[in-house]
């Protein structure tokens, strides 16, 4: 009916508008003019008094809507107040009600600068730690060792990096003509809100693998570019993972697998957490003064634990008190607060901030400006191998929780895509961490938080937080401010930062039935291993500055050969989430399922109902229902 009285020009320009309408290239101040013109249609089944397109014309007046589009387009309509306002403690009414924008909705400029800069700040205590620790305690040494400019230069290459993997990880981009030779297209990304960000699961293998090069006599540097070539190597079994189906990865590697992997990489990386905040690794195993600043002072002194201990304090203020922004960016607030009470104390006039650091650091810098010669060094080779493996079963796990956060189904067939992508754009962004001269990238689970808090899960999110890494990395004065905060501020936020890991794991061992005889046998076998060897390495390893005397393998005289299988071992034997995750994997598939135990009543039970013919048994016999039931 309506069609009738309606030109062809006019059913040609309705539908235009509904489909710009619908894909948001038109908003709000257009839409109320396509609603009163359809209704004039459907009021009066008579053509209005003037061609639609010059209603149209009118309605983007821009004298009249120029203002309230740009608004739209720039501001939004999104709720900025409640993001911002402080949470009262102790409150019945703590509910917070947020807009939810999906994966693929866009978002006003503001808004998209604003949910980004959240991801970042997320994520930035936990991205720049691998690459300060390696640089601080096993490229260079609190006394002595390479120059500062080169841990600034890691930081930066870093932020740098994971925001350039970040964004190619949400892209998903299709790599062509793999749809005829693997039966499926693959892509490049996981094309959710999943960001990537210099994973911790290397830090102890780098740091084992550098120290052992720098017993031999290599050059730290060159010690770190022979890690960035094995690396590079070693992805490459990601890559292969990645092309495998999703159901044989999850029954390779289940959450009980996973779960205890990342548990023991907490456990690992909390215990070092603890020496930086009684001063620093080195003074703490060393025994030397701790330097902090112009302040030097005996490992674990009351001012050094003080000083980390503000940052906890911080942290349980912002989570009694902060806002929703807050929360989602505690751990960088409260490095920042520590930070800032350690700028405005000192110890008998001396400063515990370097300040030099700051003015000595590049205003502007990017990848490449330091560099180091790619190397191969085969006694990692193995851990690292372990070390993709626990990637590729985290990478999993945090996208099947970034697809709920998302409110996403886990059951859509575009899931197993995610995976796919997600896993290859982890394999191919490690290779490229280490063109780019940093350590492997993997996706940060701390981040579903931020999607589950601030109800935001579109892309347009995670575009801005990879531009805002990529512009702190540039800025290079932030990496000067960053290896200027003393190592006890870093330590109170790296001990909270590393459990949070530990957390995680024990979130993933949370689907498993932990009242399973079989479960508790594997959690039991894998974690006293895997502790063990955390927090006593020396059964297998080298102590500090006595290489090749662990009394496992004493190896003083061996040839170069027998010392790179040594080395080899060594790193695997005294790392505990490689042992651990090994294990865990052995265990899980050679143990049986639990024996069901039955009481006498409950075999009785059992007997009746197995003696019972069944419906199909029935059907088959071709015996009526009714002679069936009097047979029975």
């Amino acid at each position: 009916k309506i069609r009738a009285s309606m030109t062809r020009a006019d059913q040609i320009t309705i539908l235009s508008f509904v489909l710009a309408c619908h894909f948001g290239i038109l908003t709000s101040p257009l839409h109320a003019p396509a609603a009163s013109y359809l209704e004039y249609y459907f009021q009066d089944s008579k053509p209005p008094p003037r061609p639609l397109w010059s209603c149209i014309e009118q309605a983007i007046d821009p004298r009249v809507h120029t203002g309230a589009y740009l608004t739209m387009q720039i501001i939004g309509d999104y709720d900025y107040k409640a993001l911002c306002m402080p949470t009262i403690p102790w409150s019945k009414n703590t509910a917070q009600r947020f807009q939810f924008y999906e994966k693929d909705e866009p978002l006003p400029l503001l808004l998209s600068l604003v949910m980004g800069l959240q991801h970042a700040f997320a994520m930035v205590g936990g991205l720049i730690t691998p690459p300060y620790v390696v640089f601080q305690f096993s490229v260079g040494a609190a006394f002595g060792g390479v120059d500062a400019s080169y841990s600034q230069y890691a930081i930066s290459a870093a932020l740098i990096t994971s925001g350039i993997c970040t964004i190619i990880n949400i892209l998903q981009v299709p790599i062509p003509m793999t749809e005829g030779i693997f039966g499926r297209k693959l892509y490049i990304g996981s094309g959710v809100l999943s960001v990537m960000g210099t994973s911790f699961t290397f830090l102890p293998i780098f740091e084992v693998a550098i120290r052992q090069m720098k017993d031999d006599g290599v050059d730290p540097l060159d010690a770190y570019g022979k890690m960035l070539g094995t690396s590079m190597i070693c992805g490459l079994l990601e890559l292969f993972l990645s092309i495998m189906p999703v159901p044989m990865i999850k029954k390779i590697f289940p959450p009980l697998v996973s779960g205890i992997s990342v548990m023991l990489i907490g456990a690992a990386l909390t215990g070092t957490g603890m020496k930086y905040w009684g001063g620093g690794v080195v003074c703490a195993e060393a025994g030397f003064p701790c330097a902090a600043g112009d302040v030097s002072l005996p490992y674990g002194s009351p001012e050094l634990i003080g000083l980390g201990f503000s940052v906890l304090c911080f942290l349980v203020v912002i989570e009694l008190f902060g806002s929703t922004f807050m929360k989602n960016c505690n751990v960088i607030l409260a490095l920042l607060f520590g930070y800032f009470v350690a700028g405005v104390s000192d110890y008998q006039g001396d400063s515990y901030v370097n300040n030099q650091r700051i003015e000595d650091a590049e205003s502007i810098t990017f990848l490449w400006a330091e560099t180091f010669p790619i190397g191969f060094y085969g006694p990692a080779v193995f851990p690292l191998l372990i070390a993709y493996l626990v990637t590729t079963v985290e990478t999993v796990g945090d996208l099947g929780a970034t697809y709920e956060a998302s409110d996403l189904d886990t059951n859509d067939p575009e899931f197993n895509e995610t995976i796919q992508g997600g896993l290859m754009a982890d394999s191919i962004c490690s290779i490229l961490a280490s063109l780019f001269t940093s350590m492997p990238n993997t996706t940060f689970s701390q981040n579903n938080g931020v999607i589950s808090m601030t109800k935001c899960a579109s892309r347009r999110a995670g575009y801005a937080c990879g531009f805002w890494l990529i512009v702190m990395g540039i800025l290079g004065k932030i990496s000067g401010i960053i290896t200027s905060i003393p190592d006890c501020v870093l330590g109170g936020m790296t001990i909270f930062l590393f459990s949070s890991v530990f957390t995680s794991g024990i979130r993933l061992l949370g689907s498993e039935d932990l009242s399973s005889r079989r479960v508790r046998f594997i959690v039991a076998m894998s974690m006293a291993v895997g502790i063990g060897v955390t927090i006593w390495p020396y059964a297998f390893a080298d102590k500090r500055n006595q290489p090749y005397t662990a009394a496992f393998w004493p190896c003083d005289d061996c040839s170069d050969g027998e010392k790179g299988i040594r080395n080899g071992i060594s790193i695997f034997l005294s790392t505990g989430y490689c042992i651990g995750t090994v294990i865990a994997i052995l265990l899980n598939l050679i143990l049986p399922a639990d024996v069901i135990v039955l009481k006498a009543s409950e075999k009785a039970e059992k007997q009746v109902e197995d003696d019972e013919p069944s419906a199909e048994a029935i059907d088959e016999s071709g015996a009526g229902v009714e002679e069936a039931e009097k047979e029975a």
